[in-house]
């Protein structure tokens, strides 16, 4: 079939068929996931991206017009790194195409060069072996040999053909790809859809079968309501305490601080202890049945610039349902990732003002962020992604987000999320220290997750079997085999000076056997002789067992 021009309609069609392609191959594309743990879904967010964008475009002959459409909704609709990878690639022929009616093969190589540049630009450090090398090296590898001569059909064959041989070099250009033994996913992912759109030159048309949509449902605001509290409950949850102390230079003052030696008076006053100091101040989140003792504990070394104090037993008793923000304007408000109905509760008992649900399995979208963007009521918005392939979605809401300033701190774990809000100065009205402050907690922790492998696994000497237990340091994986509590404590062992680390919170995801709680705990403290070990029921999928430690 020789194509010379194209319009909006026919791009519709060709994109529809490229769409059909990547669903029959997502499970593969899934599979090529570079660590053993069940978050493969770079087919998934491909797919789910590509299809609101398709949503979103309304049908038109004029391809300028019709592209404007698709990629404002692959824009909104980005899921995961590679979705927003994907996105920016048709921002990228859009913005080279947006005036046009029909083009020609010259007018879609160079939109296929602005696309892979638009890619590039939108990612802070690109990475090669990647979705961005097969774009780019499969147009620049042929640009030359396009003439007029050359029919669109024939180009795009030309460009598959060479983003196939890229492909295949991926694992030379990224170390990790090469001990996994496969290639990069989002590339293939890419390459399916040119090829889809290829067939459908060629007369071979698939089913366009997009799923179902479900749209977020809405989550009642986020008040407290003291009817949950009166003279006949039972007060078992205690308080929520969180201060900034300054250290004080009057007689008065015991001038002998150490933060290791307070974190060990708090905790014979309560748990969930997280501390840190910066300079003069101290910043303090605890729970306690009796937060006056905590009051008495700090004032020997200075006096409080904020404080808080919540009663857990209203917030225990509310709905599990979370989400959205008191109605009352504030200064700064925090969006936070997580998923499982114990952590929601928990990010809620902190004072997160927007719990998105998303993990590692379904990765948020960014027009899930900017419509929770959109209902709230502040200055300034911080984001905890929590999740390393959400952080690009919410970095590009902020993009498309023409409200108040956001800034993504960029956690890659609800442990470090959990870290970060606890650190914030809730009753301060000073940003700029509440987002300093907050990046301290962040860059405080080192987090342990552990799970079961989806794959047979080895790579930097680990080596494991499908369903084996495995342990992952700060995302990268470091233990393999054993129990979960074996693997606990050798992942731990990776952590340089683990024997001195004083405060240790543990997350028991929806599938953990609770008779291994003791044994977790004993070996923690043989272990590390001076940590604080709590256990919070976090309810998460995917990892039975998150530990921040600090």
């Amino acid at each position: 079939m020789k194509v010379r021009r194209i319009n909006g309609t026919d791009f519709e069609k060709m994109l529809k068929n490229g769409h059909a392609n990547l669903k029959l191959h997502e499970d593969e594309v899934n599979k090529l996931n570079v660590f053993p743990v069940p978050d493969g879904d770079t087919g998934t967010n491909m797919r789910m991206t590509l299809e609101h964008g398709l949503r979103s475009a309304k049908s038109d002959p004029k391809i300028g017009v019709y592209l404007k459409g698709l990629s404002d909704g692959m824009l909104l609709g980005a899921r995961g790194n590679s979705g927003v990878i994907l996105s920016q690639l048709f921002r990228g022929i859009f913005l080279q195409l947006s005036r046009g009616t029909q083009i020609t093969t010259g007018d879609l190589r160079n939109a296929m060069i602005r696309g892979y540049r638009e890619a590039y630009s939108a990612v802070l450090k690109p990475v090669e072996g990647t979705i961005l090398t097969v774009s780019r090296e499969g147009v620049e590898n042929i640009r030359g040999q396009i003439t007029r001569q050359t029919t669109i059909d024939t180009f795009l064959s030309m460009y598959a053909a060479e983003m196939r041989k890229s492909l295949m070099h991926t694992p030379e250009l990224l170390p990790v790809l090469k001990e996994a033994g496969v290639v990069d996913s989002g590339a293939l992912g890419y390459i399916l859809i040119v090829e889809g759109m290829i067939k459908y030159l060629f007369g071979e048309e698939l089913e366009y079968a997009p799923a179902v949509v479900q749209d977020s449902e809405e989550l009642p605001a986020d008040n407290i309501d003291d009817s949950l509290f009166n003279e006949n409950s039972v007060f078992e949850d205690g308080y929520c305490c969180t201060f900034l102390l300054q250290l004080m230079n009057g007689q008065q003052y015991n001038q002998k601080f150490k933060l290791n030696q307070f974190i060990d008076d708090l905790s014979a006053l309560g748990n969930s202890i997280v501390a840190v100091q910066n300079d003069k101040r101290v910043k303090v989140h605890i729970h306690s049945m009796k937060p006056h003792r905590i009051i008495r504990a700090a004032q020997e070394y200075g006096e409080f610039i904020s404080m808080k104090i919540d009663n857990m037993q209203i917030q225990h008793n509310e709905h599990d349902t979370v989400v959205v923000t008191p109605s009352e304007h504030k200064p700064l408000q925090i969006v936070a990732v997580t998923n499982g109905a114990g952590m929601k509760q928990i990010f809620k008992d902190l004072g997160c003002d927007c719990v998105l649900e998303g993990g590692a399995t379904m990765n948020t979208s960014a027009r899930e962020f900017v419509e929770a963007f959109r209902k709230l009521d502040c200055d300034h918005i911080v984001v905890l992604p929590n999740n390393k392939n959400i952080r690009l979605a919410a970095e590009q809401a902020t993009k498309l987000y023409d409200g108040v300033p956001v800034t993504v701190l960029p956690t890659i774990s609800t442990v470090q999320g959990y870290y970060t809000i606890a650190m914030d100065l809730q009753d301060s009205e000073d940003i700029e220290a509440r987002i300093s402050s907050m990046k301290d907690g962040m860059d405080a922790l080192r987090t342990v997750a552990l799970t079961r492998a989806t794959r047979d696994y080895s790579a930097n000497g680990i080596s494991c079997y499908e369903d084996e237990v495995i342990g992952l340091l700060d995302g990268e994986v470091v233990t393999a085999g054993g129990s979960f509590p074996d693997a606990i404590i050798e992942t731990m062992k990776k952590i340089d000076g683990i024997e001195d680390k004083e405060n240790c919170m543990i997350f028991m995801g929806c599938d953990v056997d609770e008779s291994e709680k003791e044994e977790i705990e004993e070996r923690i403290t043989d272990l590390c002789p001076f940590i604080e070990v709590t256990f919070l029921d976090g309810g998460q999928p995917v990892y039975s067992w998150l530990l921040g430690i600090s």
